[in-house]
Parts: C-alpha cells; sequence; structure tokens
C-alpha cells in the first residue's frame, strides 16, 4: 500500500494511532473514582468531590524537564523523564499544602518512535499512581523539520486542590522559626546546562563514563529521578497541623487552637536557594542557611571541586543536596525531624528565620 502524503511529509498519523492504542492499559493504574469519560477525548474529565471540602481551592502549576532531556537523549534511555516531570509538577504544588488530583503531558518531537514514547508515558503514568493523581490526557504532537532527529520535549500541567483554611501561605513564619532541608537524590531537573557544561565540555567525560566517585557512570546519576515530596507533605500537614492544640494551663475548650507548625515550604528548583526560599517569606523576615548542616551529596561535591563555579552561584543554581525547605516552629522541629525520618527520608536543621527584608542568605 502506498505511504500517505501526510506520512511522506514526516506526519504519520496511523502511526501515532495504533501508538495511542495502548495508553488505556497504560494510564489504568492512575485511575481515580472522579475521573469521567475516556481517555483520547477532546478535553480530560474531572468531577471534583466538593462534599469533601468547605472552600476548596483549585492550584495548579505547568513545568518541563530542561536540558535533563539532552542526557536521556546520549543515553537512550527514556523511562526516567516522565516521572521527573510529574514529581516536579507536584511539589510545586505540595508547597502550598495542596494534594494532585489531575496531570495533562505534552510531548513534541520530529518524527514519534514507539519504544520512546512508550517510555516516557509509562514514566508518567508509573509517577501519577504513585502520587495518587490521575493521568486524564495529554497531546503529542509530531513535527517534522522543528527538532533534531532523535529529540523531543515534554511539558506536563497539574491541578490539586487544598482547603482554604489550611492553605500554605508563609504569613505565619517570624523570626526565631527553625528551616528543615529535606534531601534530593541529586540535580532532579535544574542546573543541567551548566552541569552539562562542566561535564562533558570541561572535564571531557562521556555519558557512560564511570566516575569513582560517584560509584556509578556520570550519565546514570544525572539521570536519578526527581524526588516526590508530595505524599510526604501531605503527612506532615496531617500530623503538624491539623491537630487541636490546647493550651496546658487552661482547660477550657475555647483555649484550644489549630496547631501549625509546618509554617512554609519551598521546592528548591530553578534559582535554588536563593531565589526559592524568598517566594513563601513575609516582607520582614529572612532566612539564613548554614553551609555544612547537611551531608553533601557526591554529585555537588564533584561539582564544587571540578567547576571553577563561585560558591555563591552554587547555592543559587544547584539544590546542593536539599530538594525542599520546610519553615517550622522552633519548638516543633526536632518532632518534625524525627517524623521525616521515620519515613525514610534524610533531613536536617539547616537554618533558621531572622528580621529581614524578604531574603535568603547562605552563610
Amino acid at each position: 500500500m502506498n505511504q500517505k502524503a501526510y506520512a511522506r511529509a514526516g506526519v504519520d498519523i496511523d502511526l501515532g494511532n495504533r501508538v495511542k492504542a495502548t495508553l488505556p492499559q497504560l494510564l489504568a493504574s492512575t485511575h481515580r473514582r472522579e475521573v469521567l469519560g475516556k481517555v483520547g477525548g477532546f478535553g480530560g474529565l474531572f468531577a471534583l468531590d466538593t462534599r469533601k471540602y468547605r472552600r476548596p481551592v483549585l492550584v495548579s502549576s505547568v513545568d518541563g524537564v530542561g536540558t535533563k532531556l539532552k542526557v536521556a537523549f546520549a543515553l537512550g534511555r527514556h523511562d526516567t523523564i516522565g516521572q521527573d516531570l510529574v514529581n516536579h509538577c507536584v511539589n510545586d504544588i505540595a508547597v502550598l499544602g495542596a494534594e494532585p488530583l489531575f496531570f495533562l503531558d505534552y510531548i513534541g518531537t520530529g518524527e514519534l518512535e514507539p519504544r520512546v514514547f512508550t517510555e516516557i508515558i509509562k514514566g508518567f503514568a508509573k509517577a501519577c499512581a504513585e502520587n495518587n493523581c490521575a493521568l486524564i490526557g495529554g497531546e503529542t504532537a509530531q513535527m517534522p523539520g522543528f527538532y533534531q532527529p532523535g529529540e523531543y520535549d515534554v511539558s506536563g500541567t497539574i491541578v490539586g486542590v487544598v482547603e482554604r483554611s489550611r492553605m500554605l501561605d508563609g504569613k505565619s513564619i517570624k523570626p526565631g522559626d527553625a528551616v528543615v532541608g529535606i534531601a534530593s537524590s541529586g540535580l532532579h531537573t535544574n542546573g543541567y546546562s551548566l552541569a552539562r557544561r562542566i561535564f562533558f565540555e570541561q572535564m571531557k567525560l562521556q555519558p557512560g563514563s564511570p566516575v569513582a566517585e560517584l560509584g556509578s557512570t556520570i550519565g546514570d546519576e544525572l539521570l536519578k529521578v526527581h524526588v516526590s515530596y508530595g505524599p510526604l507533605v501531605q503527612e506532615l500537614l496531617k500530623k503538624f497541623n491539623e491537630r487541636d492544640r490546647v493550651a496546658p494551663s487552661l482547660k477550657s475548650r475555647s483555649a484550644s487552637r489549630r496547631s501549625t507548625a509546618i509554617k512554609g515550604l519551598a521546592h528548591i528548583t530553578g534559582g535554588s536557594f536563593v531565589d526559592n526560599i524568598p517566594r513563601v517569606l513575609p516582607k520582614n523576615c529572612d532566612v539564613v542557611i548554614r553551609r555544612g548542616s547537611w551531608e553533601m551529596l557526591p554529585i555537588f561535591q564533584l561539582i564544587r571541586a571540578k567547576g571553577a563555579v563561585p560558591e555563591d552561584e552554587l547555592y543559587q543554581v544547584f539544590n546542593m543536596g536539599i530538594g525542599m525547605v520546610a519553615i517550622v516552629a522552633k519548638e516543633d522541629f526536632r518532632l518534625v525531624l524525627r517524623f521525616i525520618h521515620a519515613r525514610k527520608h534524610k533531613a536536617w536543621l539547616i537554618g533558621e528565620v531572622t528580621n529581614g527584608r524578604g531574603a535568603a542568605r547562605i552563610v
């Protein structure tokens, strides 16, 4: 049978339809009871159960994976990219206290490769299932001549919900509060343009080069999955922000007050500490982050030793081993740390809130 004219021009609709026919099976693990309709409609349908909330607030975010994709292209590995994207988006809304509801993806490529497409979607599905987030739709665009052969781009949009009274806005943050840092798995999805320059241009490494300090190849290290803190954040808020306390010296019910041990959260992504922490600070507060107060991962030690990057810039480009920061009431930070450790996340007291003008400083 003769190839269709559109396929000869580089867009194979029939191939796209055959590949997409496998989606219902891939997405089954992400299903939530609120999802209506079927995959492949003009729009994804999600019936929010408003009975669960008094004043629900929808929280949304959109993001991509950046030049981490270049490492995936070089290694021909695409199974982790979808997880990176979902987890990054989950973290971005988790800092407001929101739980994820549904996720939509966009994949743009020059020529659709079924194996690559399937690996990416499997990554989306795996992370959505782990975050109890429904994958309800997406778009795959074939654009010949627009991308380099073998390359693609991905982006994702997430929508979540939070009870308005439980939304984290940072307004209660005050001098004396503790800053808790929760460990990252590595670079996550930020700083790759500089990291690739250091490793592949300055150090002359190849993606498959073993690096003794890392105990792996540089490519495997750079493709480590971005950690999702969403489930942990929900547990923290349920434990420390949703219980009522009663003042010890008073016995009347009127003396009870809602606990707000977790006062603010910052996802340490592009801009690292310097640019992300101020997004949750009141104008009269600074945060002081103390170098050496946490275990720095070998990848960041290597970047510091070989990259010839000024120290201050390192803490504005890379997460340096801290993927999420929690600002916690001083009297509660030990309990919070113990709780995080019990859930198999590494965490440390890495700084404190001081009087200031809404900045983050590294000392």
